[in-house]
């Protein structure tokens, strides 16, 4: 059983990884991309990072989570990664989440919830799915706030711009 200490250890080091995902995320921002960042950490260190590259990359799988595990994936030399957790800023979508059961990630932490296309537990459940052979730990909400605020400011600053461009007088816009 954990005591008092391992757990607010665990708790801050949970925070510090979630910052650097927090971090690739800025990048997503900064690149004009939606700001998702996730990064790969192994015997207590990041190896990967990842942050949502669709639009630069004209890929629709380039996730900021599936980015980190192909990165990851490379770094290790596998294409499992078993010892490894990861830290997503939302909630993974059904593909990112697939992803982690198929590399077998030990453990998913993620900030905010995705009520739109959250498969952890908002919209359906692929992570620990009782049919499924892999299960793994799962911590939500860390940082979430942060993470919400992030993604809440982008989607608030594309609606005012697009209201801005958008010619006048038209209703279907």
């Amino acid at each position: 059983m954990a005591t008092d200490q391992q757990t607010a250890t665990n708790d801050s080091a949970d925070e510090l990884f979630m910052l650097e995902a927090l971090a690739a995320a800025q990048r997503a921002l900064e690149a004009g991309e939606v700001p998702v960042g996730a990064v790969v950490v192994c015997d207590g260190r990041v190896i990967a990072r990842g942050w949502n590259r669709n639009l630069t990359d004209n890929d629709p799988t380039a996730h900021a989570e599936m980015v980190a595990l192909r990165e990851a994936g490379t770094i290790v030399g596998n294409h499992r990664l078993g010892g490894c957790e990861l830290f997503a800023t939302i909630e993974p979508c059904a593909m990112c989440a697939g992803a982690l059961v198929h590399a077998r990630i030990q453990r998913l932490v993620y900030g905010a919830d995705d009520p739109k296309a959250g498969a952890v537990h908002s919209i359906m459940q692929v992570l620990n799915h009782p049919q499924l052979n892999h299960r793994m730990k799962i911590t939500g909400g860390v940082l979430a706030g942060r993470s919400a605020e992030l993604l809440q400011s982008f989607f608030r600053e594309r609606r005012e711009r697009n209201t801005r461009e958008s010619p006048k007088g038209r209703a279907d816009d």
